[in-house]
């Protein structure tokens, strides 16, 4: 039987386990679309129609068609150009004030004499003042190529990939993920990140340089209980 005092000791154990097998993952989660790669379907082939100089058995190069993808597993390269810059900025002021005279005259003839002649003076104020600001410029810009895992009714492409670069300990991770229209789609195969809908774009890595930034697993473990 467990005992009262034991469960709490179980229960921190429990999460101080589950801390650390996280962070000691090799691979960062991700929210980008799902799979991010896909095998091209069989496509079917028209009858071979073999004239005096073509020959469909022996042909490679595609001479009259558009070699931009449009089937599921085609891959698309993409221009990441992605420059975000906002700021905000407020202020607020806000004052009152109040006050209040009263005298008490003099009677003859009524109790309480000792009021006679008595004044009541009383005020009141009460002000705020308040300022707030926040600003943001990212920037990230680059080349990833991903792959058509889907492909809608009207014609639009479900597109995804991910990039990893090995440095040394450090893994960096590019991932992307969203909708592209294929008028979009330059004669070369590419898109800019700028013309992708419902955009998800990733840039983490792993290795002792970013496990230098994030803070330790102790530390994360006592800010959970900490009610201040």
């Amino acid at each position: 039987m467990t005992t009262p005092s034991t469960f709490p000791l179980r229960s921190l154990a429990a999460m101080a386990a589950g801390i650390t097998l996280a962070g000691c993952a090799s691979v960062p989660p991700t929210n980008v679309h799902q799979p991010m790669t896909a095998r091209a379907e069989q496509q079917a082939r028209p009858e071979p129609r073999d004239g005096a100089i073509f020959q469909d058995g022996t042909a490679r190069l595609l001479l009259f068609n558009d070699r931009r993808a449009r089937f599921v597993g085609d891959t698309i390269m993409v221009t990441i150009e992605e420059r975000l810059q906002a700021t905000n900025t407020t202020s607020s002021n806000v004052a009152r004030k109040g006050a209040v005279n009263a005298a008490v005259p003099a009677f003859s003839g009524v109790p309480g004499q000792t009021f006679r002649g008595l004044e009541i003076e009383a005020s009141s104020s009460n002000s705020h003042t308040g300022s707030g600001g926040a600003s943001s410029n990212n920037s990230l810009t680059g080349t990833i190529a991903v792959t058509v895992i889907e492909v809608f009714p009207n014609g639009n492409l479900l597109v995804s990939g991910e990039k990893q670069v090995a440095i040394g300990p450090n893994t960096e991770y590019i991932r992307l993920s969203g909708v592209v229209n294929p008028i979009n789609v330059s004669a070369g195969n590419t898109v800019s990140s700028t013309r992708v809908a419902d955009a998800r774009i990733e840039f983490r890595g792993t290795g002792q340089a970013s496990e230098a930034l994030r803070m330790a697993w102790l530390g994360r473990l006592f800010l959970t209980f900490l009610p201040f």
